[in-house]
C-alpha cells in the first residue's frame, strides 16, 4: 500500500500527537489519533496508526498496542517512523536485539534522524555491542559536532573497548573546546579531567596523567582524589621519596586509612621486619591515639616484638570497651602462634582484672573500671568460640551477662556461639532476647529475623520483619519490592530445609528477577551520566553489570535453585488428581462419599482463606495503583506470576537448572562447586562431554575434593557402562580419563584415593559411599570407614559429622541404611558436640514447645534438658543423587 501523506490540518494534530507522547498525555494523544483515524481518507494511515498503538502500550494495552503499530507498518513500510515505533514497543519489553533490527530498518529510510541514532547507539551499549556503539556515536558526532554528549559519548565508545589512547585523544580535543577561569569552581568540568586522568593511567601512560594533573589540579574540585592518585602515579613512576612525602601528608589527613600506610611501605620499601616496625613506630608519636598503625604491625611481626604491640593494642581497645577488637585481630588467627600468645595474654588479663583490677600485677597502681573486664570476657568468648571450643566460650559469655544483663552485645555473641556449635534454635532464642532489649534498632531486627529463618521460623522472621516494612502491605510483598536479597535467600534455604521446593524456588526467581531488573535499570544512567558528566562512575557502573551475576546473592539463590531442580528431576513431586483417583478406585462407595465430603468441606475452607487472600490482595494492589497515578508508562508490562505449585511441578526441572548455571559458568568459574553442579546436571542429561569438561574444571581448582571424586568415579563408571556413545566421542573420553584415572578401573581408583587421604573424614566419606555405588555389597566396610572416630583423623567438625549421620540413615552407604551404627554415631558426636541439634536423642524433639514461656535464664539451664528437633544441615557439597 502507498504513503498516505496527511495534509497541513491532520499533520498539525500528528505533530500534537508527538508532543502528547512526549509530555506522557496519553489521554490527549489518543484524541488526537481518534481525529484523524476518523476520517474516511486517513483511516489507515501508517504513521498515525503506529503512535496510537505506542500510546496504548503506555496504557499498558499491549496486545491492542502490538496489534495497531504491526497494522500501521504493512501499511508504510517505507516509514522511518513506523519501524522506530516498533523498535520502541520492542524496547519496552526488553527485547532489545529485535527493537536494533527495527532501529536499523528506520534509518534505512532515514539515516541521519538523531533520535534514532540516539536510542540505537543506548540499545548498543545496553547489549554491549560495542563496535556498533562506536559507529552510532561517530556518526552522532558528525551531526551534532557542537554538542557535548556527541564528544563524550565517543570517547567513552574507545574507552570500553579498551582503546584508551584514542579515548584520551578525543577527551583532549573537547577539552580544548571548554573555556573555564581558574578561579570558578566547575564540578562537570572537574569530572572531566578526572576521567581524563583515569584514561591515561589505564593506557599506563604515568608520566603523561601525572603532567595532565600537576596542570589542571586547580580546577579538579576532588582534592583528596587528586593526593592519591598523585601518590599512586609517583609509586608507578618509581620516585618514592616524592610518593612517600604525599603519603605522610594523606596520612595526616586521615590516620585511620590502611591504604596510605601500604602505600608508604611501598614508597619506602624497607629491607626488614626492624625499618618495617621503625616506619611505624614514627607514626605512633605522631598518632598517639591512632589504632590503624597499632594494628598494621601486628600482621608482619613475630614473637616478643608481636606480644609486645598486641599487648598494647589490646590495652588500648579493652579500656575503652571496642567491641569490633575480636573482627580486627580475626585475620591474625591463621598463625597458631600468634592465637596462643593472643590466648595468654587476653586470659592473663581476666586473671588479674579479677584479683587487682589491672591488666597486670606489675602495672603501677593503673585501676581499670569494671567495665574492662566485661569487655575482656565478650573478647575470649568470640575468642574461644573461634578455635572451635564453644562449651568456653559460653562460659565467659554467661559470666558476663550475669555481671551486665542489658547490654545488647553480649546476647548477641551468646546466640553466634550457639550457631556454631550446630545449635540455631536456641541461638534463634537468644538472638530474640536481644532484639527485645532494642525493639527500635534495626540491626539487631534484621539479625533477629535471620536466625529465625535459619532455624525454620518462617512466620515469626516475617513478623520480626514487619515492625519495619511499610504498613499496608505484607511484609514479604514490601521486602520483595526493595528488593531485600539477604531475607530471601535465608527464605529459600529455610523452605528447601523443609522440603517446600515450591515456595523455595519462588524466593530463587525473586532474587533472579531483581537481577534483570538492576540490569534493565542502567538503562536510565547512559543519558543521565553523559549529561551529568559523571563518566568515571558510570564506566565503573558498566563493567560492575558485566559482571553482577558474580555476587554472592545470585550463587546462593542459583546454587539453591539447581540442587532443589535436581531434586525434582530425581524425585518429581506426585500429581494430587492422579493420586486421589488412584484411592478412589481402592475405597468402598461409602467411603468414597465420606472421602468427597471431607474434600469438599476443604475446598470450602480454602476458598475462603483464598477469598480473604484476595480481598487483601485487592486492597494492597489498590494502594499501589494510587501511588503509581503519576507514572503512567508501565515498561516492560505486568510480570508472570510467581506460583510455587507450578514452580514445583515443571515439566523439565533440567533445562530450568541449566539457566540459572550458565551464569555461573561464565562469572563464578573460579568456585569448584560451580562446576560440580554443573556435572550434576549433565550426569542426569548423559552429556558426556560436558560432564568431561566440567571434572576438568573442577581437577584445575580441587583435585582432591570429596564431591570430585565422587563424580569422578561415577563419570568412569558412567564412560566405562555406555552402550550409546558415537566412536569419536568414546575415543576422545577414553583418552581424556586415561590421563585423569590413568590405567586403573574406577574400584582401584577409589581404592588409591582412600589409601592416600585414609586420614582425613571427609575423603573417607566420598571414598565409601563410591564403595557402595561400585559394589553395593560392600555397605558394611564403607559403614566401618565412615563411622570411625580416631582422634588421629583431621577434618572432622559439626558439618561434616552431620553429613556421615545423614549418608547412613538414607541409605548411602548401603541398604535401607544402619539404624544401630546411627544411633551408635549419633551418640559418639555428641559427645564430642555436646550443644549440636543434630547429634541429640529423638526424644528431645517433643519438649522444645514445653520452654517457650521460661526466660532466657532459665532457657538457658535447661539448655541440656529440653531441647527442640534438630534442623537438617544444609550441605551444599554432598552428592545429590
Amino acid at each position: 500500500m502507498p504513503a498516505i501523506t496527511l495534509p497541513p490540518k491532520e499533520n498539525a494534530l500528528f505533530k500534537r500527537i508527538l508532543r502528547c507522547y512526549e509530555h506522557k498525555q496519553y489521554r490527549n494523544g489518543l484524541k488526537f489519533c481518534k481525529q484523524i483515524l476518523s476520517n474516511p481518507k486517513f483511516s489507515e494511515h501508517g504513521e498515525t496508526l503506529a503512535m496510537k498503538g505506542l500510546t496504548m502500550n503506555c496504557l499498558g494495552k499491549k496486545e491492542d498496542a502490538y496489534d495497531l503499530v504491526r497494522r500501521g507498518l504493512r501499511n508504510d513500510l517505507k516509514s522511518h517512523v513506523c519501524w522506530h515505533v516498533y523498535g520502541l514497543l520492542q524496547r519496552s519489553d526488553k527485547k532489545y536485539d529485535e527493537a536494533i533490527k527495527c532501529y536499523r530498518n528506520a534509518l534505512k529510510w532515514d539515516k541521519d534522524n538523531l533520535q534514532i541514532l540516539r536510542d540505537l547507539s543506548l540499545l548498543q551499549v545496553q547489549m554491549r555491542d560495542l563496535e556498533g556503539y562506536r559507529e552510532t556515536r561517530y556518526q552522532l558526532l558528525q551531526l551534532r559536532p557542537a554538542q557535548r554528549a556527541s564528544w563524550i559519548g565517543y570517547a567513552v565508545a574507545y574507552h570500553l573497548l579498551e582503546d584508551f589512547e584514542m579515548a584520551a585523544k578525543i577527551v583532549e580535543e573537547f577539552r580544548k573546546t571548554q573555556q573555564t577561569s581558574l578561579d570558578k569552581v566547575d564540578f562537570e568540568y572537574s569530572e572531566l579531567l578526572l576521567y581524563q586522568n583515569q584514561v591515561l593511567r589505564e593506557a599506563c601512560l604515568y608520566k603523561e596523567a601525572l603532567e595532565h594533573l600537576n596542570s589542571y589540579e586547580k580546577q579538579i574540585c576532588d582534592k583528596m582524589a587528586v593526593e592519591e592518585i598523585r601518590g599512586e602515579l609517583l609509586l608507578k613512576l618509581e620516585r618514592a621519596d616524592e610518593a612517600s612525602q604525599v603519603y605522610r601528608r594523606l596520612q595526616e589527613r586521615n590516620p585511620e586509612n590502611w591504604a596510605y600506610y601500604h602505600g608508604l611501605e611501598n614508597a619506602l620499601k624497607p629491607r626488614n621486619v626492624e625499618e618495617r616496625q621503625k616506619l611505624y613506630e614514627e607514626t605512633w608519636v605522631k598518632f598517639p591515639k591512632g589504632l590503624v598503625p597499632r594494628r598494621l604491625p601486628l600482621t608482619f611481626l613475630t614473637g616478643e616484638k608481636f606480644s609486645e604491640c598486641l599487648d598494647y593494642y589490646l590495652r588500648m581497645n579493652l579500656s575503652k570497651g571496642c567491641p569490633p577488637l575480636f573482627t580486627t585481630l580475626k585475620s591474625l588467627y591463621a598463625d597458631t602462634a600468634k592465637v596462643a600468645i593472643i590466648e595468654e595474654l587476653v586470659v592473663g588479663y581476666e586473671t588479674c582484672l579479677k584479683n587487682c583490677r589491672m591488666f597486670s600485677q606489675h602495672d603501677e597502681g593503673k585501676v581499670e573500671p569494671p567495665t574492662t573486664l566485661l569487655w575482656v570476657q565478650y573478647f575470649l568468648a568470640q575468642h574461644f568460640d573461634f578455635i572451635g571450643q564453644q562449651s568456653r566460650g559460653l562460659d565467659y559469655i554467661n559470666t558476663a551477662i550475669d555481671s551486665t544483663p542489658t547490654l545488647i552485645e553480649l546476647f548477641l555473641v551468646k546466640a553466634k556461639i550457639y550457631k556454631h556449635a550446630g545449635n540455631i534454635k536456641e541461638a534463634a532464642r537468644w538472638m530474640d532476647e536481644a532484639q527485645a532489649l532494642d525493639t527500635a534498632d534495626r540491626f539487631i531486627n534484621s539479625k533477629c529475623a535471620k536466625y529465625m529463618l535459619k532455624a525454620g521460623l518462617v512466620k515469626e522472621a516475617e513478623d520480626m520483619c514487619s515492625k519495619f516494612t511499610r504498613e499496608g502491605t505484607s511484609a514479604v510483598e514490601n521486602l520483595n519490592e526493595m528488593q531485600c536479597m539477604w531475607f530471601q535467600t535465608e527464605c529459600a534455604l529455610a523452605y528447601k530445609s523443609m522440603n517446600k521446593f515450591g515456595e523455595a524456588l519462588k524466593k530463587c526467581h525473586e532474587i533472579e528477577r531483581h537481577f534483570v531488573e538492576i540490569t534493565d535499570d542502567q538503562f536510565d544512567f547512559h543519558t543521565y551520566c553523559m549529561r551529568k558528566m559523571t563518566l568515571r562512575s558510570y564506566v565503573d557502573l558498566l563493567k560492575l553489570e558485566d559482571v553482577l551475576r558474580q555476587h554472592p546473592f545470585y550463587y546462593k539463590a542459583a546454587r539453591s535453585a539447581i540442587q532443589i531442580y535436581l531434586e525434582l528431576h530425581d524425585r518429581p513431586l506426585a500429581d494430587d488428581s492422579k493420586e486421589c483417583q488412584a484411592d478412589a478406585e481402592n475405597v468402598t462407595d461409602k467411603e468414597l462419599k465420606k472421602m468427597r465430603n471431607k474434600q469438599r468441606r476443604a475446598q470450602k475452607k480454602a476458598q475462603l482463606e483464598e477469598d480473604k487472600k484476595n480481598a487483601e490482595k485487592e486492597k494492597q494492589l489498590k494502594n499501589q495503583k494510587k501511588k503509581k497515578e503519576d507514572d503512567d508508562e508501565e515498561i516492560g508490562g505486568p510480570k508472570e506470576e510467581l506460583i510455587p505449585d507450578k514452580l514445583a511441578k515443571v515439566e523439565s526441572p533440567l533445562e530450568e537448572a541449566v539457566k540459572f548455571l550458565i551464569p555461573l559458568k561464565t562469572l563464578v568459574r573460579h568456585k569448584i562447586e560451580t562446576h560440580l553442579l554443573a556435572f550434576e546436571i549433565y550426569f542426569r542429561k548423559e552429556k558426556y562431554l560436558l560432564m568431561l569438561q566440567s571434572v576438568k574444571r573442577a581437577v584445575a581448582i580441587d583435585p582432591l575434593d570429596p564431591w570430585l571424586h565422587q563424580c569422578l568415579v561415577r563419570f568412569f563408571k558412567g564412560v566405562s557402562e555406555s552402550s550409546v556413545l558415537a566412536e569419536p566421542v568414546r575415543t576422545v573420553l577414553k583418552r581424556e580419563i586415561s590421563r585423569l584415572f590413568g590405567d586403573s578401573d574406577p574400584k582401584s581408583f577409589n581404592k588409591k584415593y582412600l589409601s592416600r587421604h585414609s586420614s582425613s573424614v571427609p575423603q573417607r566419606l566420598a571414598a565409601a559411599k563410591m564403595m557402595v555405588y561400585l559394589e553395593p555389597s560392600s555397605d558394611t566396610m564403607a559403614c566401618e570407614l565412615a563411622t570411625a572416630m580416631d582422634d588421629s583423623l583431621n577434618g572432622r567438625s559439626i558439618q561434616v559429622c552431620s553429613e556421615v549421620l545423614e549418608a547412613l540413615r538414607g541409605g548411602q552407604l548401603g541398604g535401607e541404611g544402619h539404624p544401630k551404627a546411627a544411633e551408635a554415631y549419633r551418640a559418639a558426636c555428641h559427645a564430642l558436640f555436646p550443644h549440636t541439634l543434630a547429634f541429640m536423642e529423638a526424644d528431645y524433639q517433643d519438649n522444645s514447645s514445653a520452654n517457650g514461656d521460661l526466660s532466657a535464664g532459665e532457657q538457658d539451664d535447661m539448655a541440656h534438658e529440653i531441647l527442640p528437633k534438630a534442623v537438617p544441615v544444609l550441605n551444599v557439597t554432598q552428592e545429590i543423587t
